[in-house]
């Protein structure tokens, strides 16, 4: 019987990549989104994956979602945390607002996708949490105090989780995204992105594909051995 993995925001960008590839390796896949239906059904008509509605931010939205998937899919064995907005803005002009939205989605998001998820996990002694956090979560960004607060946050919270869940057959691993090819990137200014891209030692940007594959190993029975560890997949724009 395939194992069943969540990903959230599992239907544009990265998450696209995410689920296609954990597909692809067998797996029954359960992608989320938050408010584009019709990106949404036009990924699952491409691609057969079921996908379901709801707000990463929302607990209770997120309970119930999960329930539903459980439900027609099978208990969730991976779960990838992978939603994430930006509202950027330089600090002394980020707003209350831009500051409570990113922390709702970015951190206590990956919470309200864990947590429900966790008790399972522990009673069938095996489970896989990855957490997509964000090189800006390392070093830091102009404009992105907020963003970068929750992507180190989410690098805590996978530290912690592989000591509690190691004795159950539990991993909770994150990996850290450079700049990659999405669409958000790709709509920049030509100028920007080429001077993104000459702060990058290998000259290019990263394929969404490129972090799929850093998910679908730590999601292996191969990588029963790491935990809390942290893939840097940056082109060696930022070395830890």
């Amino acid at each position: 019987m395939a194992r069943v993995a969540l990903v959230t925001g599992g239907t544009r960008g990265i998450g696209e990549a995410i689920s296609k590839k954990l597909k692809a390796d067998g797996y029954e896949v359960a992608a989320t989104y938050a408010g584009n239906d019709e990106k949404a059904q036009a990924f699952t008509d491409a691609t057969g994956i079921k996908t379901y509605k709801w707000n990463a931010a929302d607990y209770e939205a997120s309970k119930a979602g999960i329930e539903k998937v459980e439900a027609e899919l099978g208990p969730i064995d991976v779960v990838v945390a992978n939603a994430g907005i930006t509202r950027d803005a330089p600090f002394h002009k980020m707003t209350p607002e831009q500051w409570r939205e990113v922390v709702d989605t970015n951190l206590t998001g990956v919470f309200n996708t864990i947590h429900p998820v966790w008790p399972g996990m522990r009673e069938r002694k095996f489970g896989r949490v990855i957490v997509i956090s964000s090189i800006n979560g390392q070093k830091g960004q102009f404009g992105q105090v907020n963003y970068a607060a929750t992507k180190a946050g989410d690098l805590g919270i996978v530290k912690s989780l592989a000591q509690e869940g190691a004795r159950f057959g539990i991993t909770a691993n994150a990996v850290c995204p450079g700049y990659i090819g999405t669409d958000m990137v790709m709509n920049v200014p030509e100028k920007v992105r080429e001077a993104i891209i000459g702060q990058i030692p290998v000259g290019r940007l990263g394929e969404p594909e490129e972090i799929a594959r850093c998910v679908a190993f730590l999601a292996a029975d191969d990588a029963s051995f790491v935990t809390g560890s942290t893939i840097s997949a940056n082109g060696g724009q930022f070395v830890v």
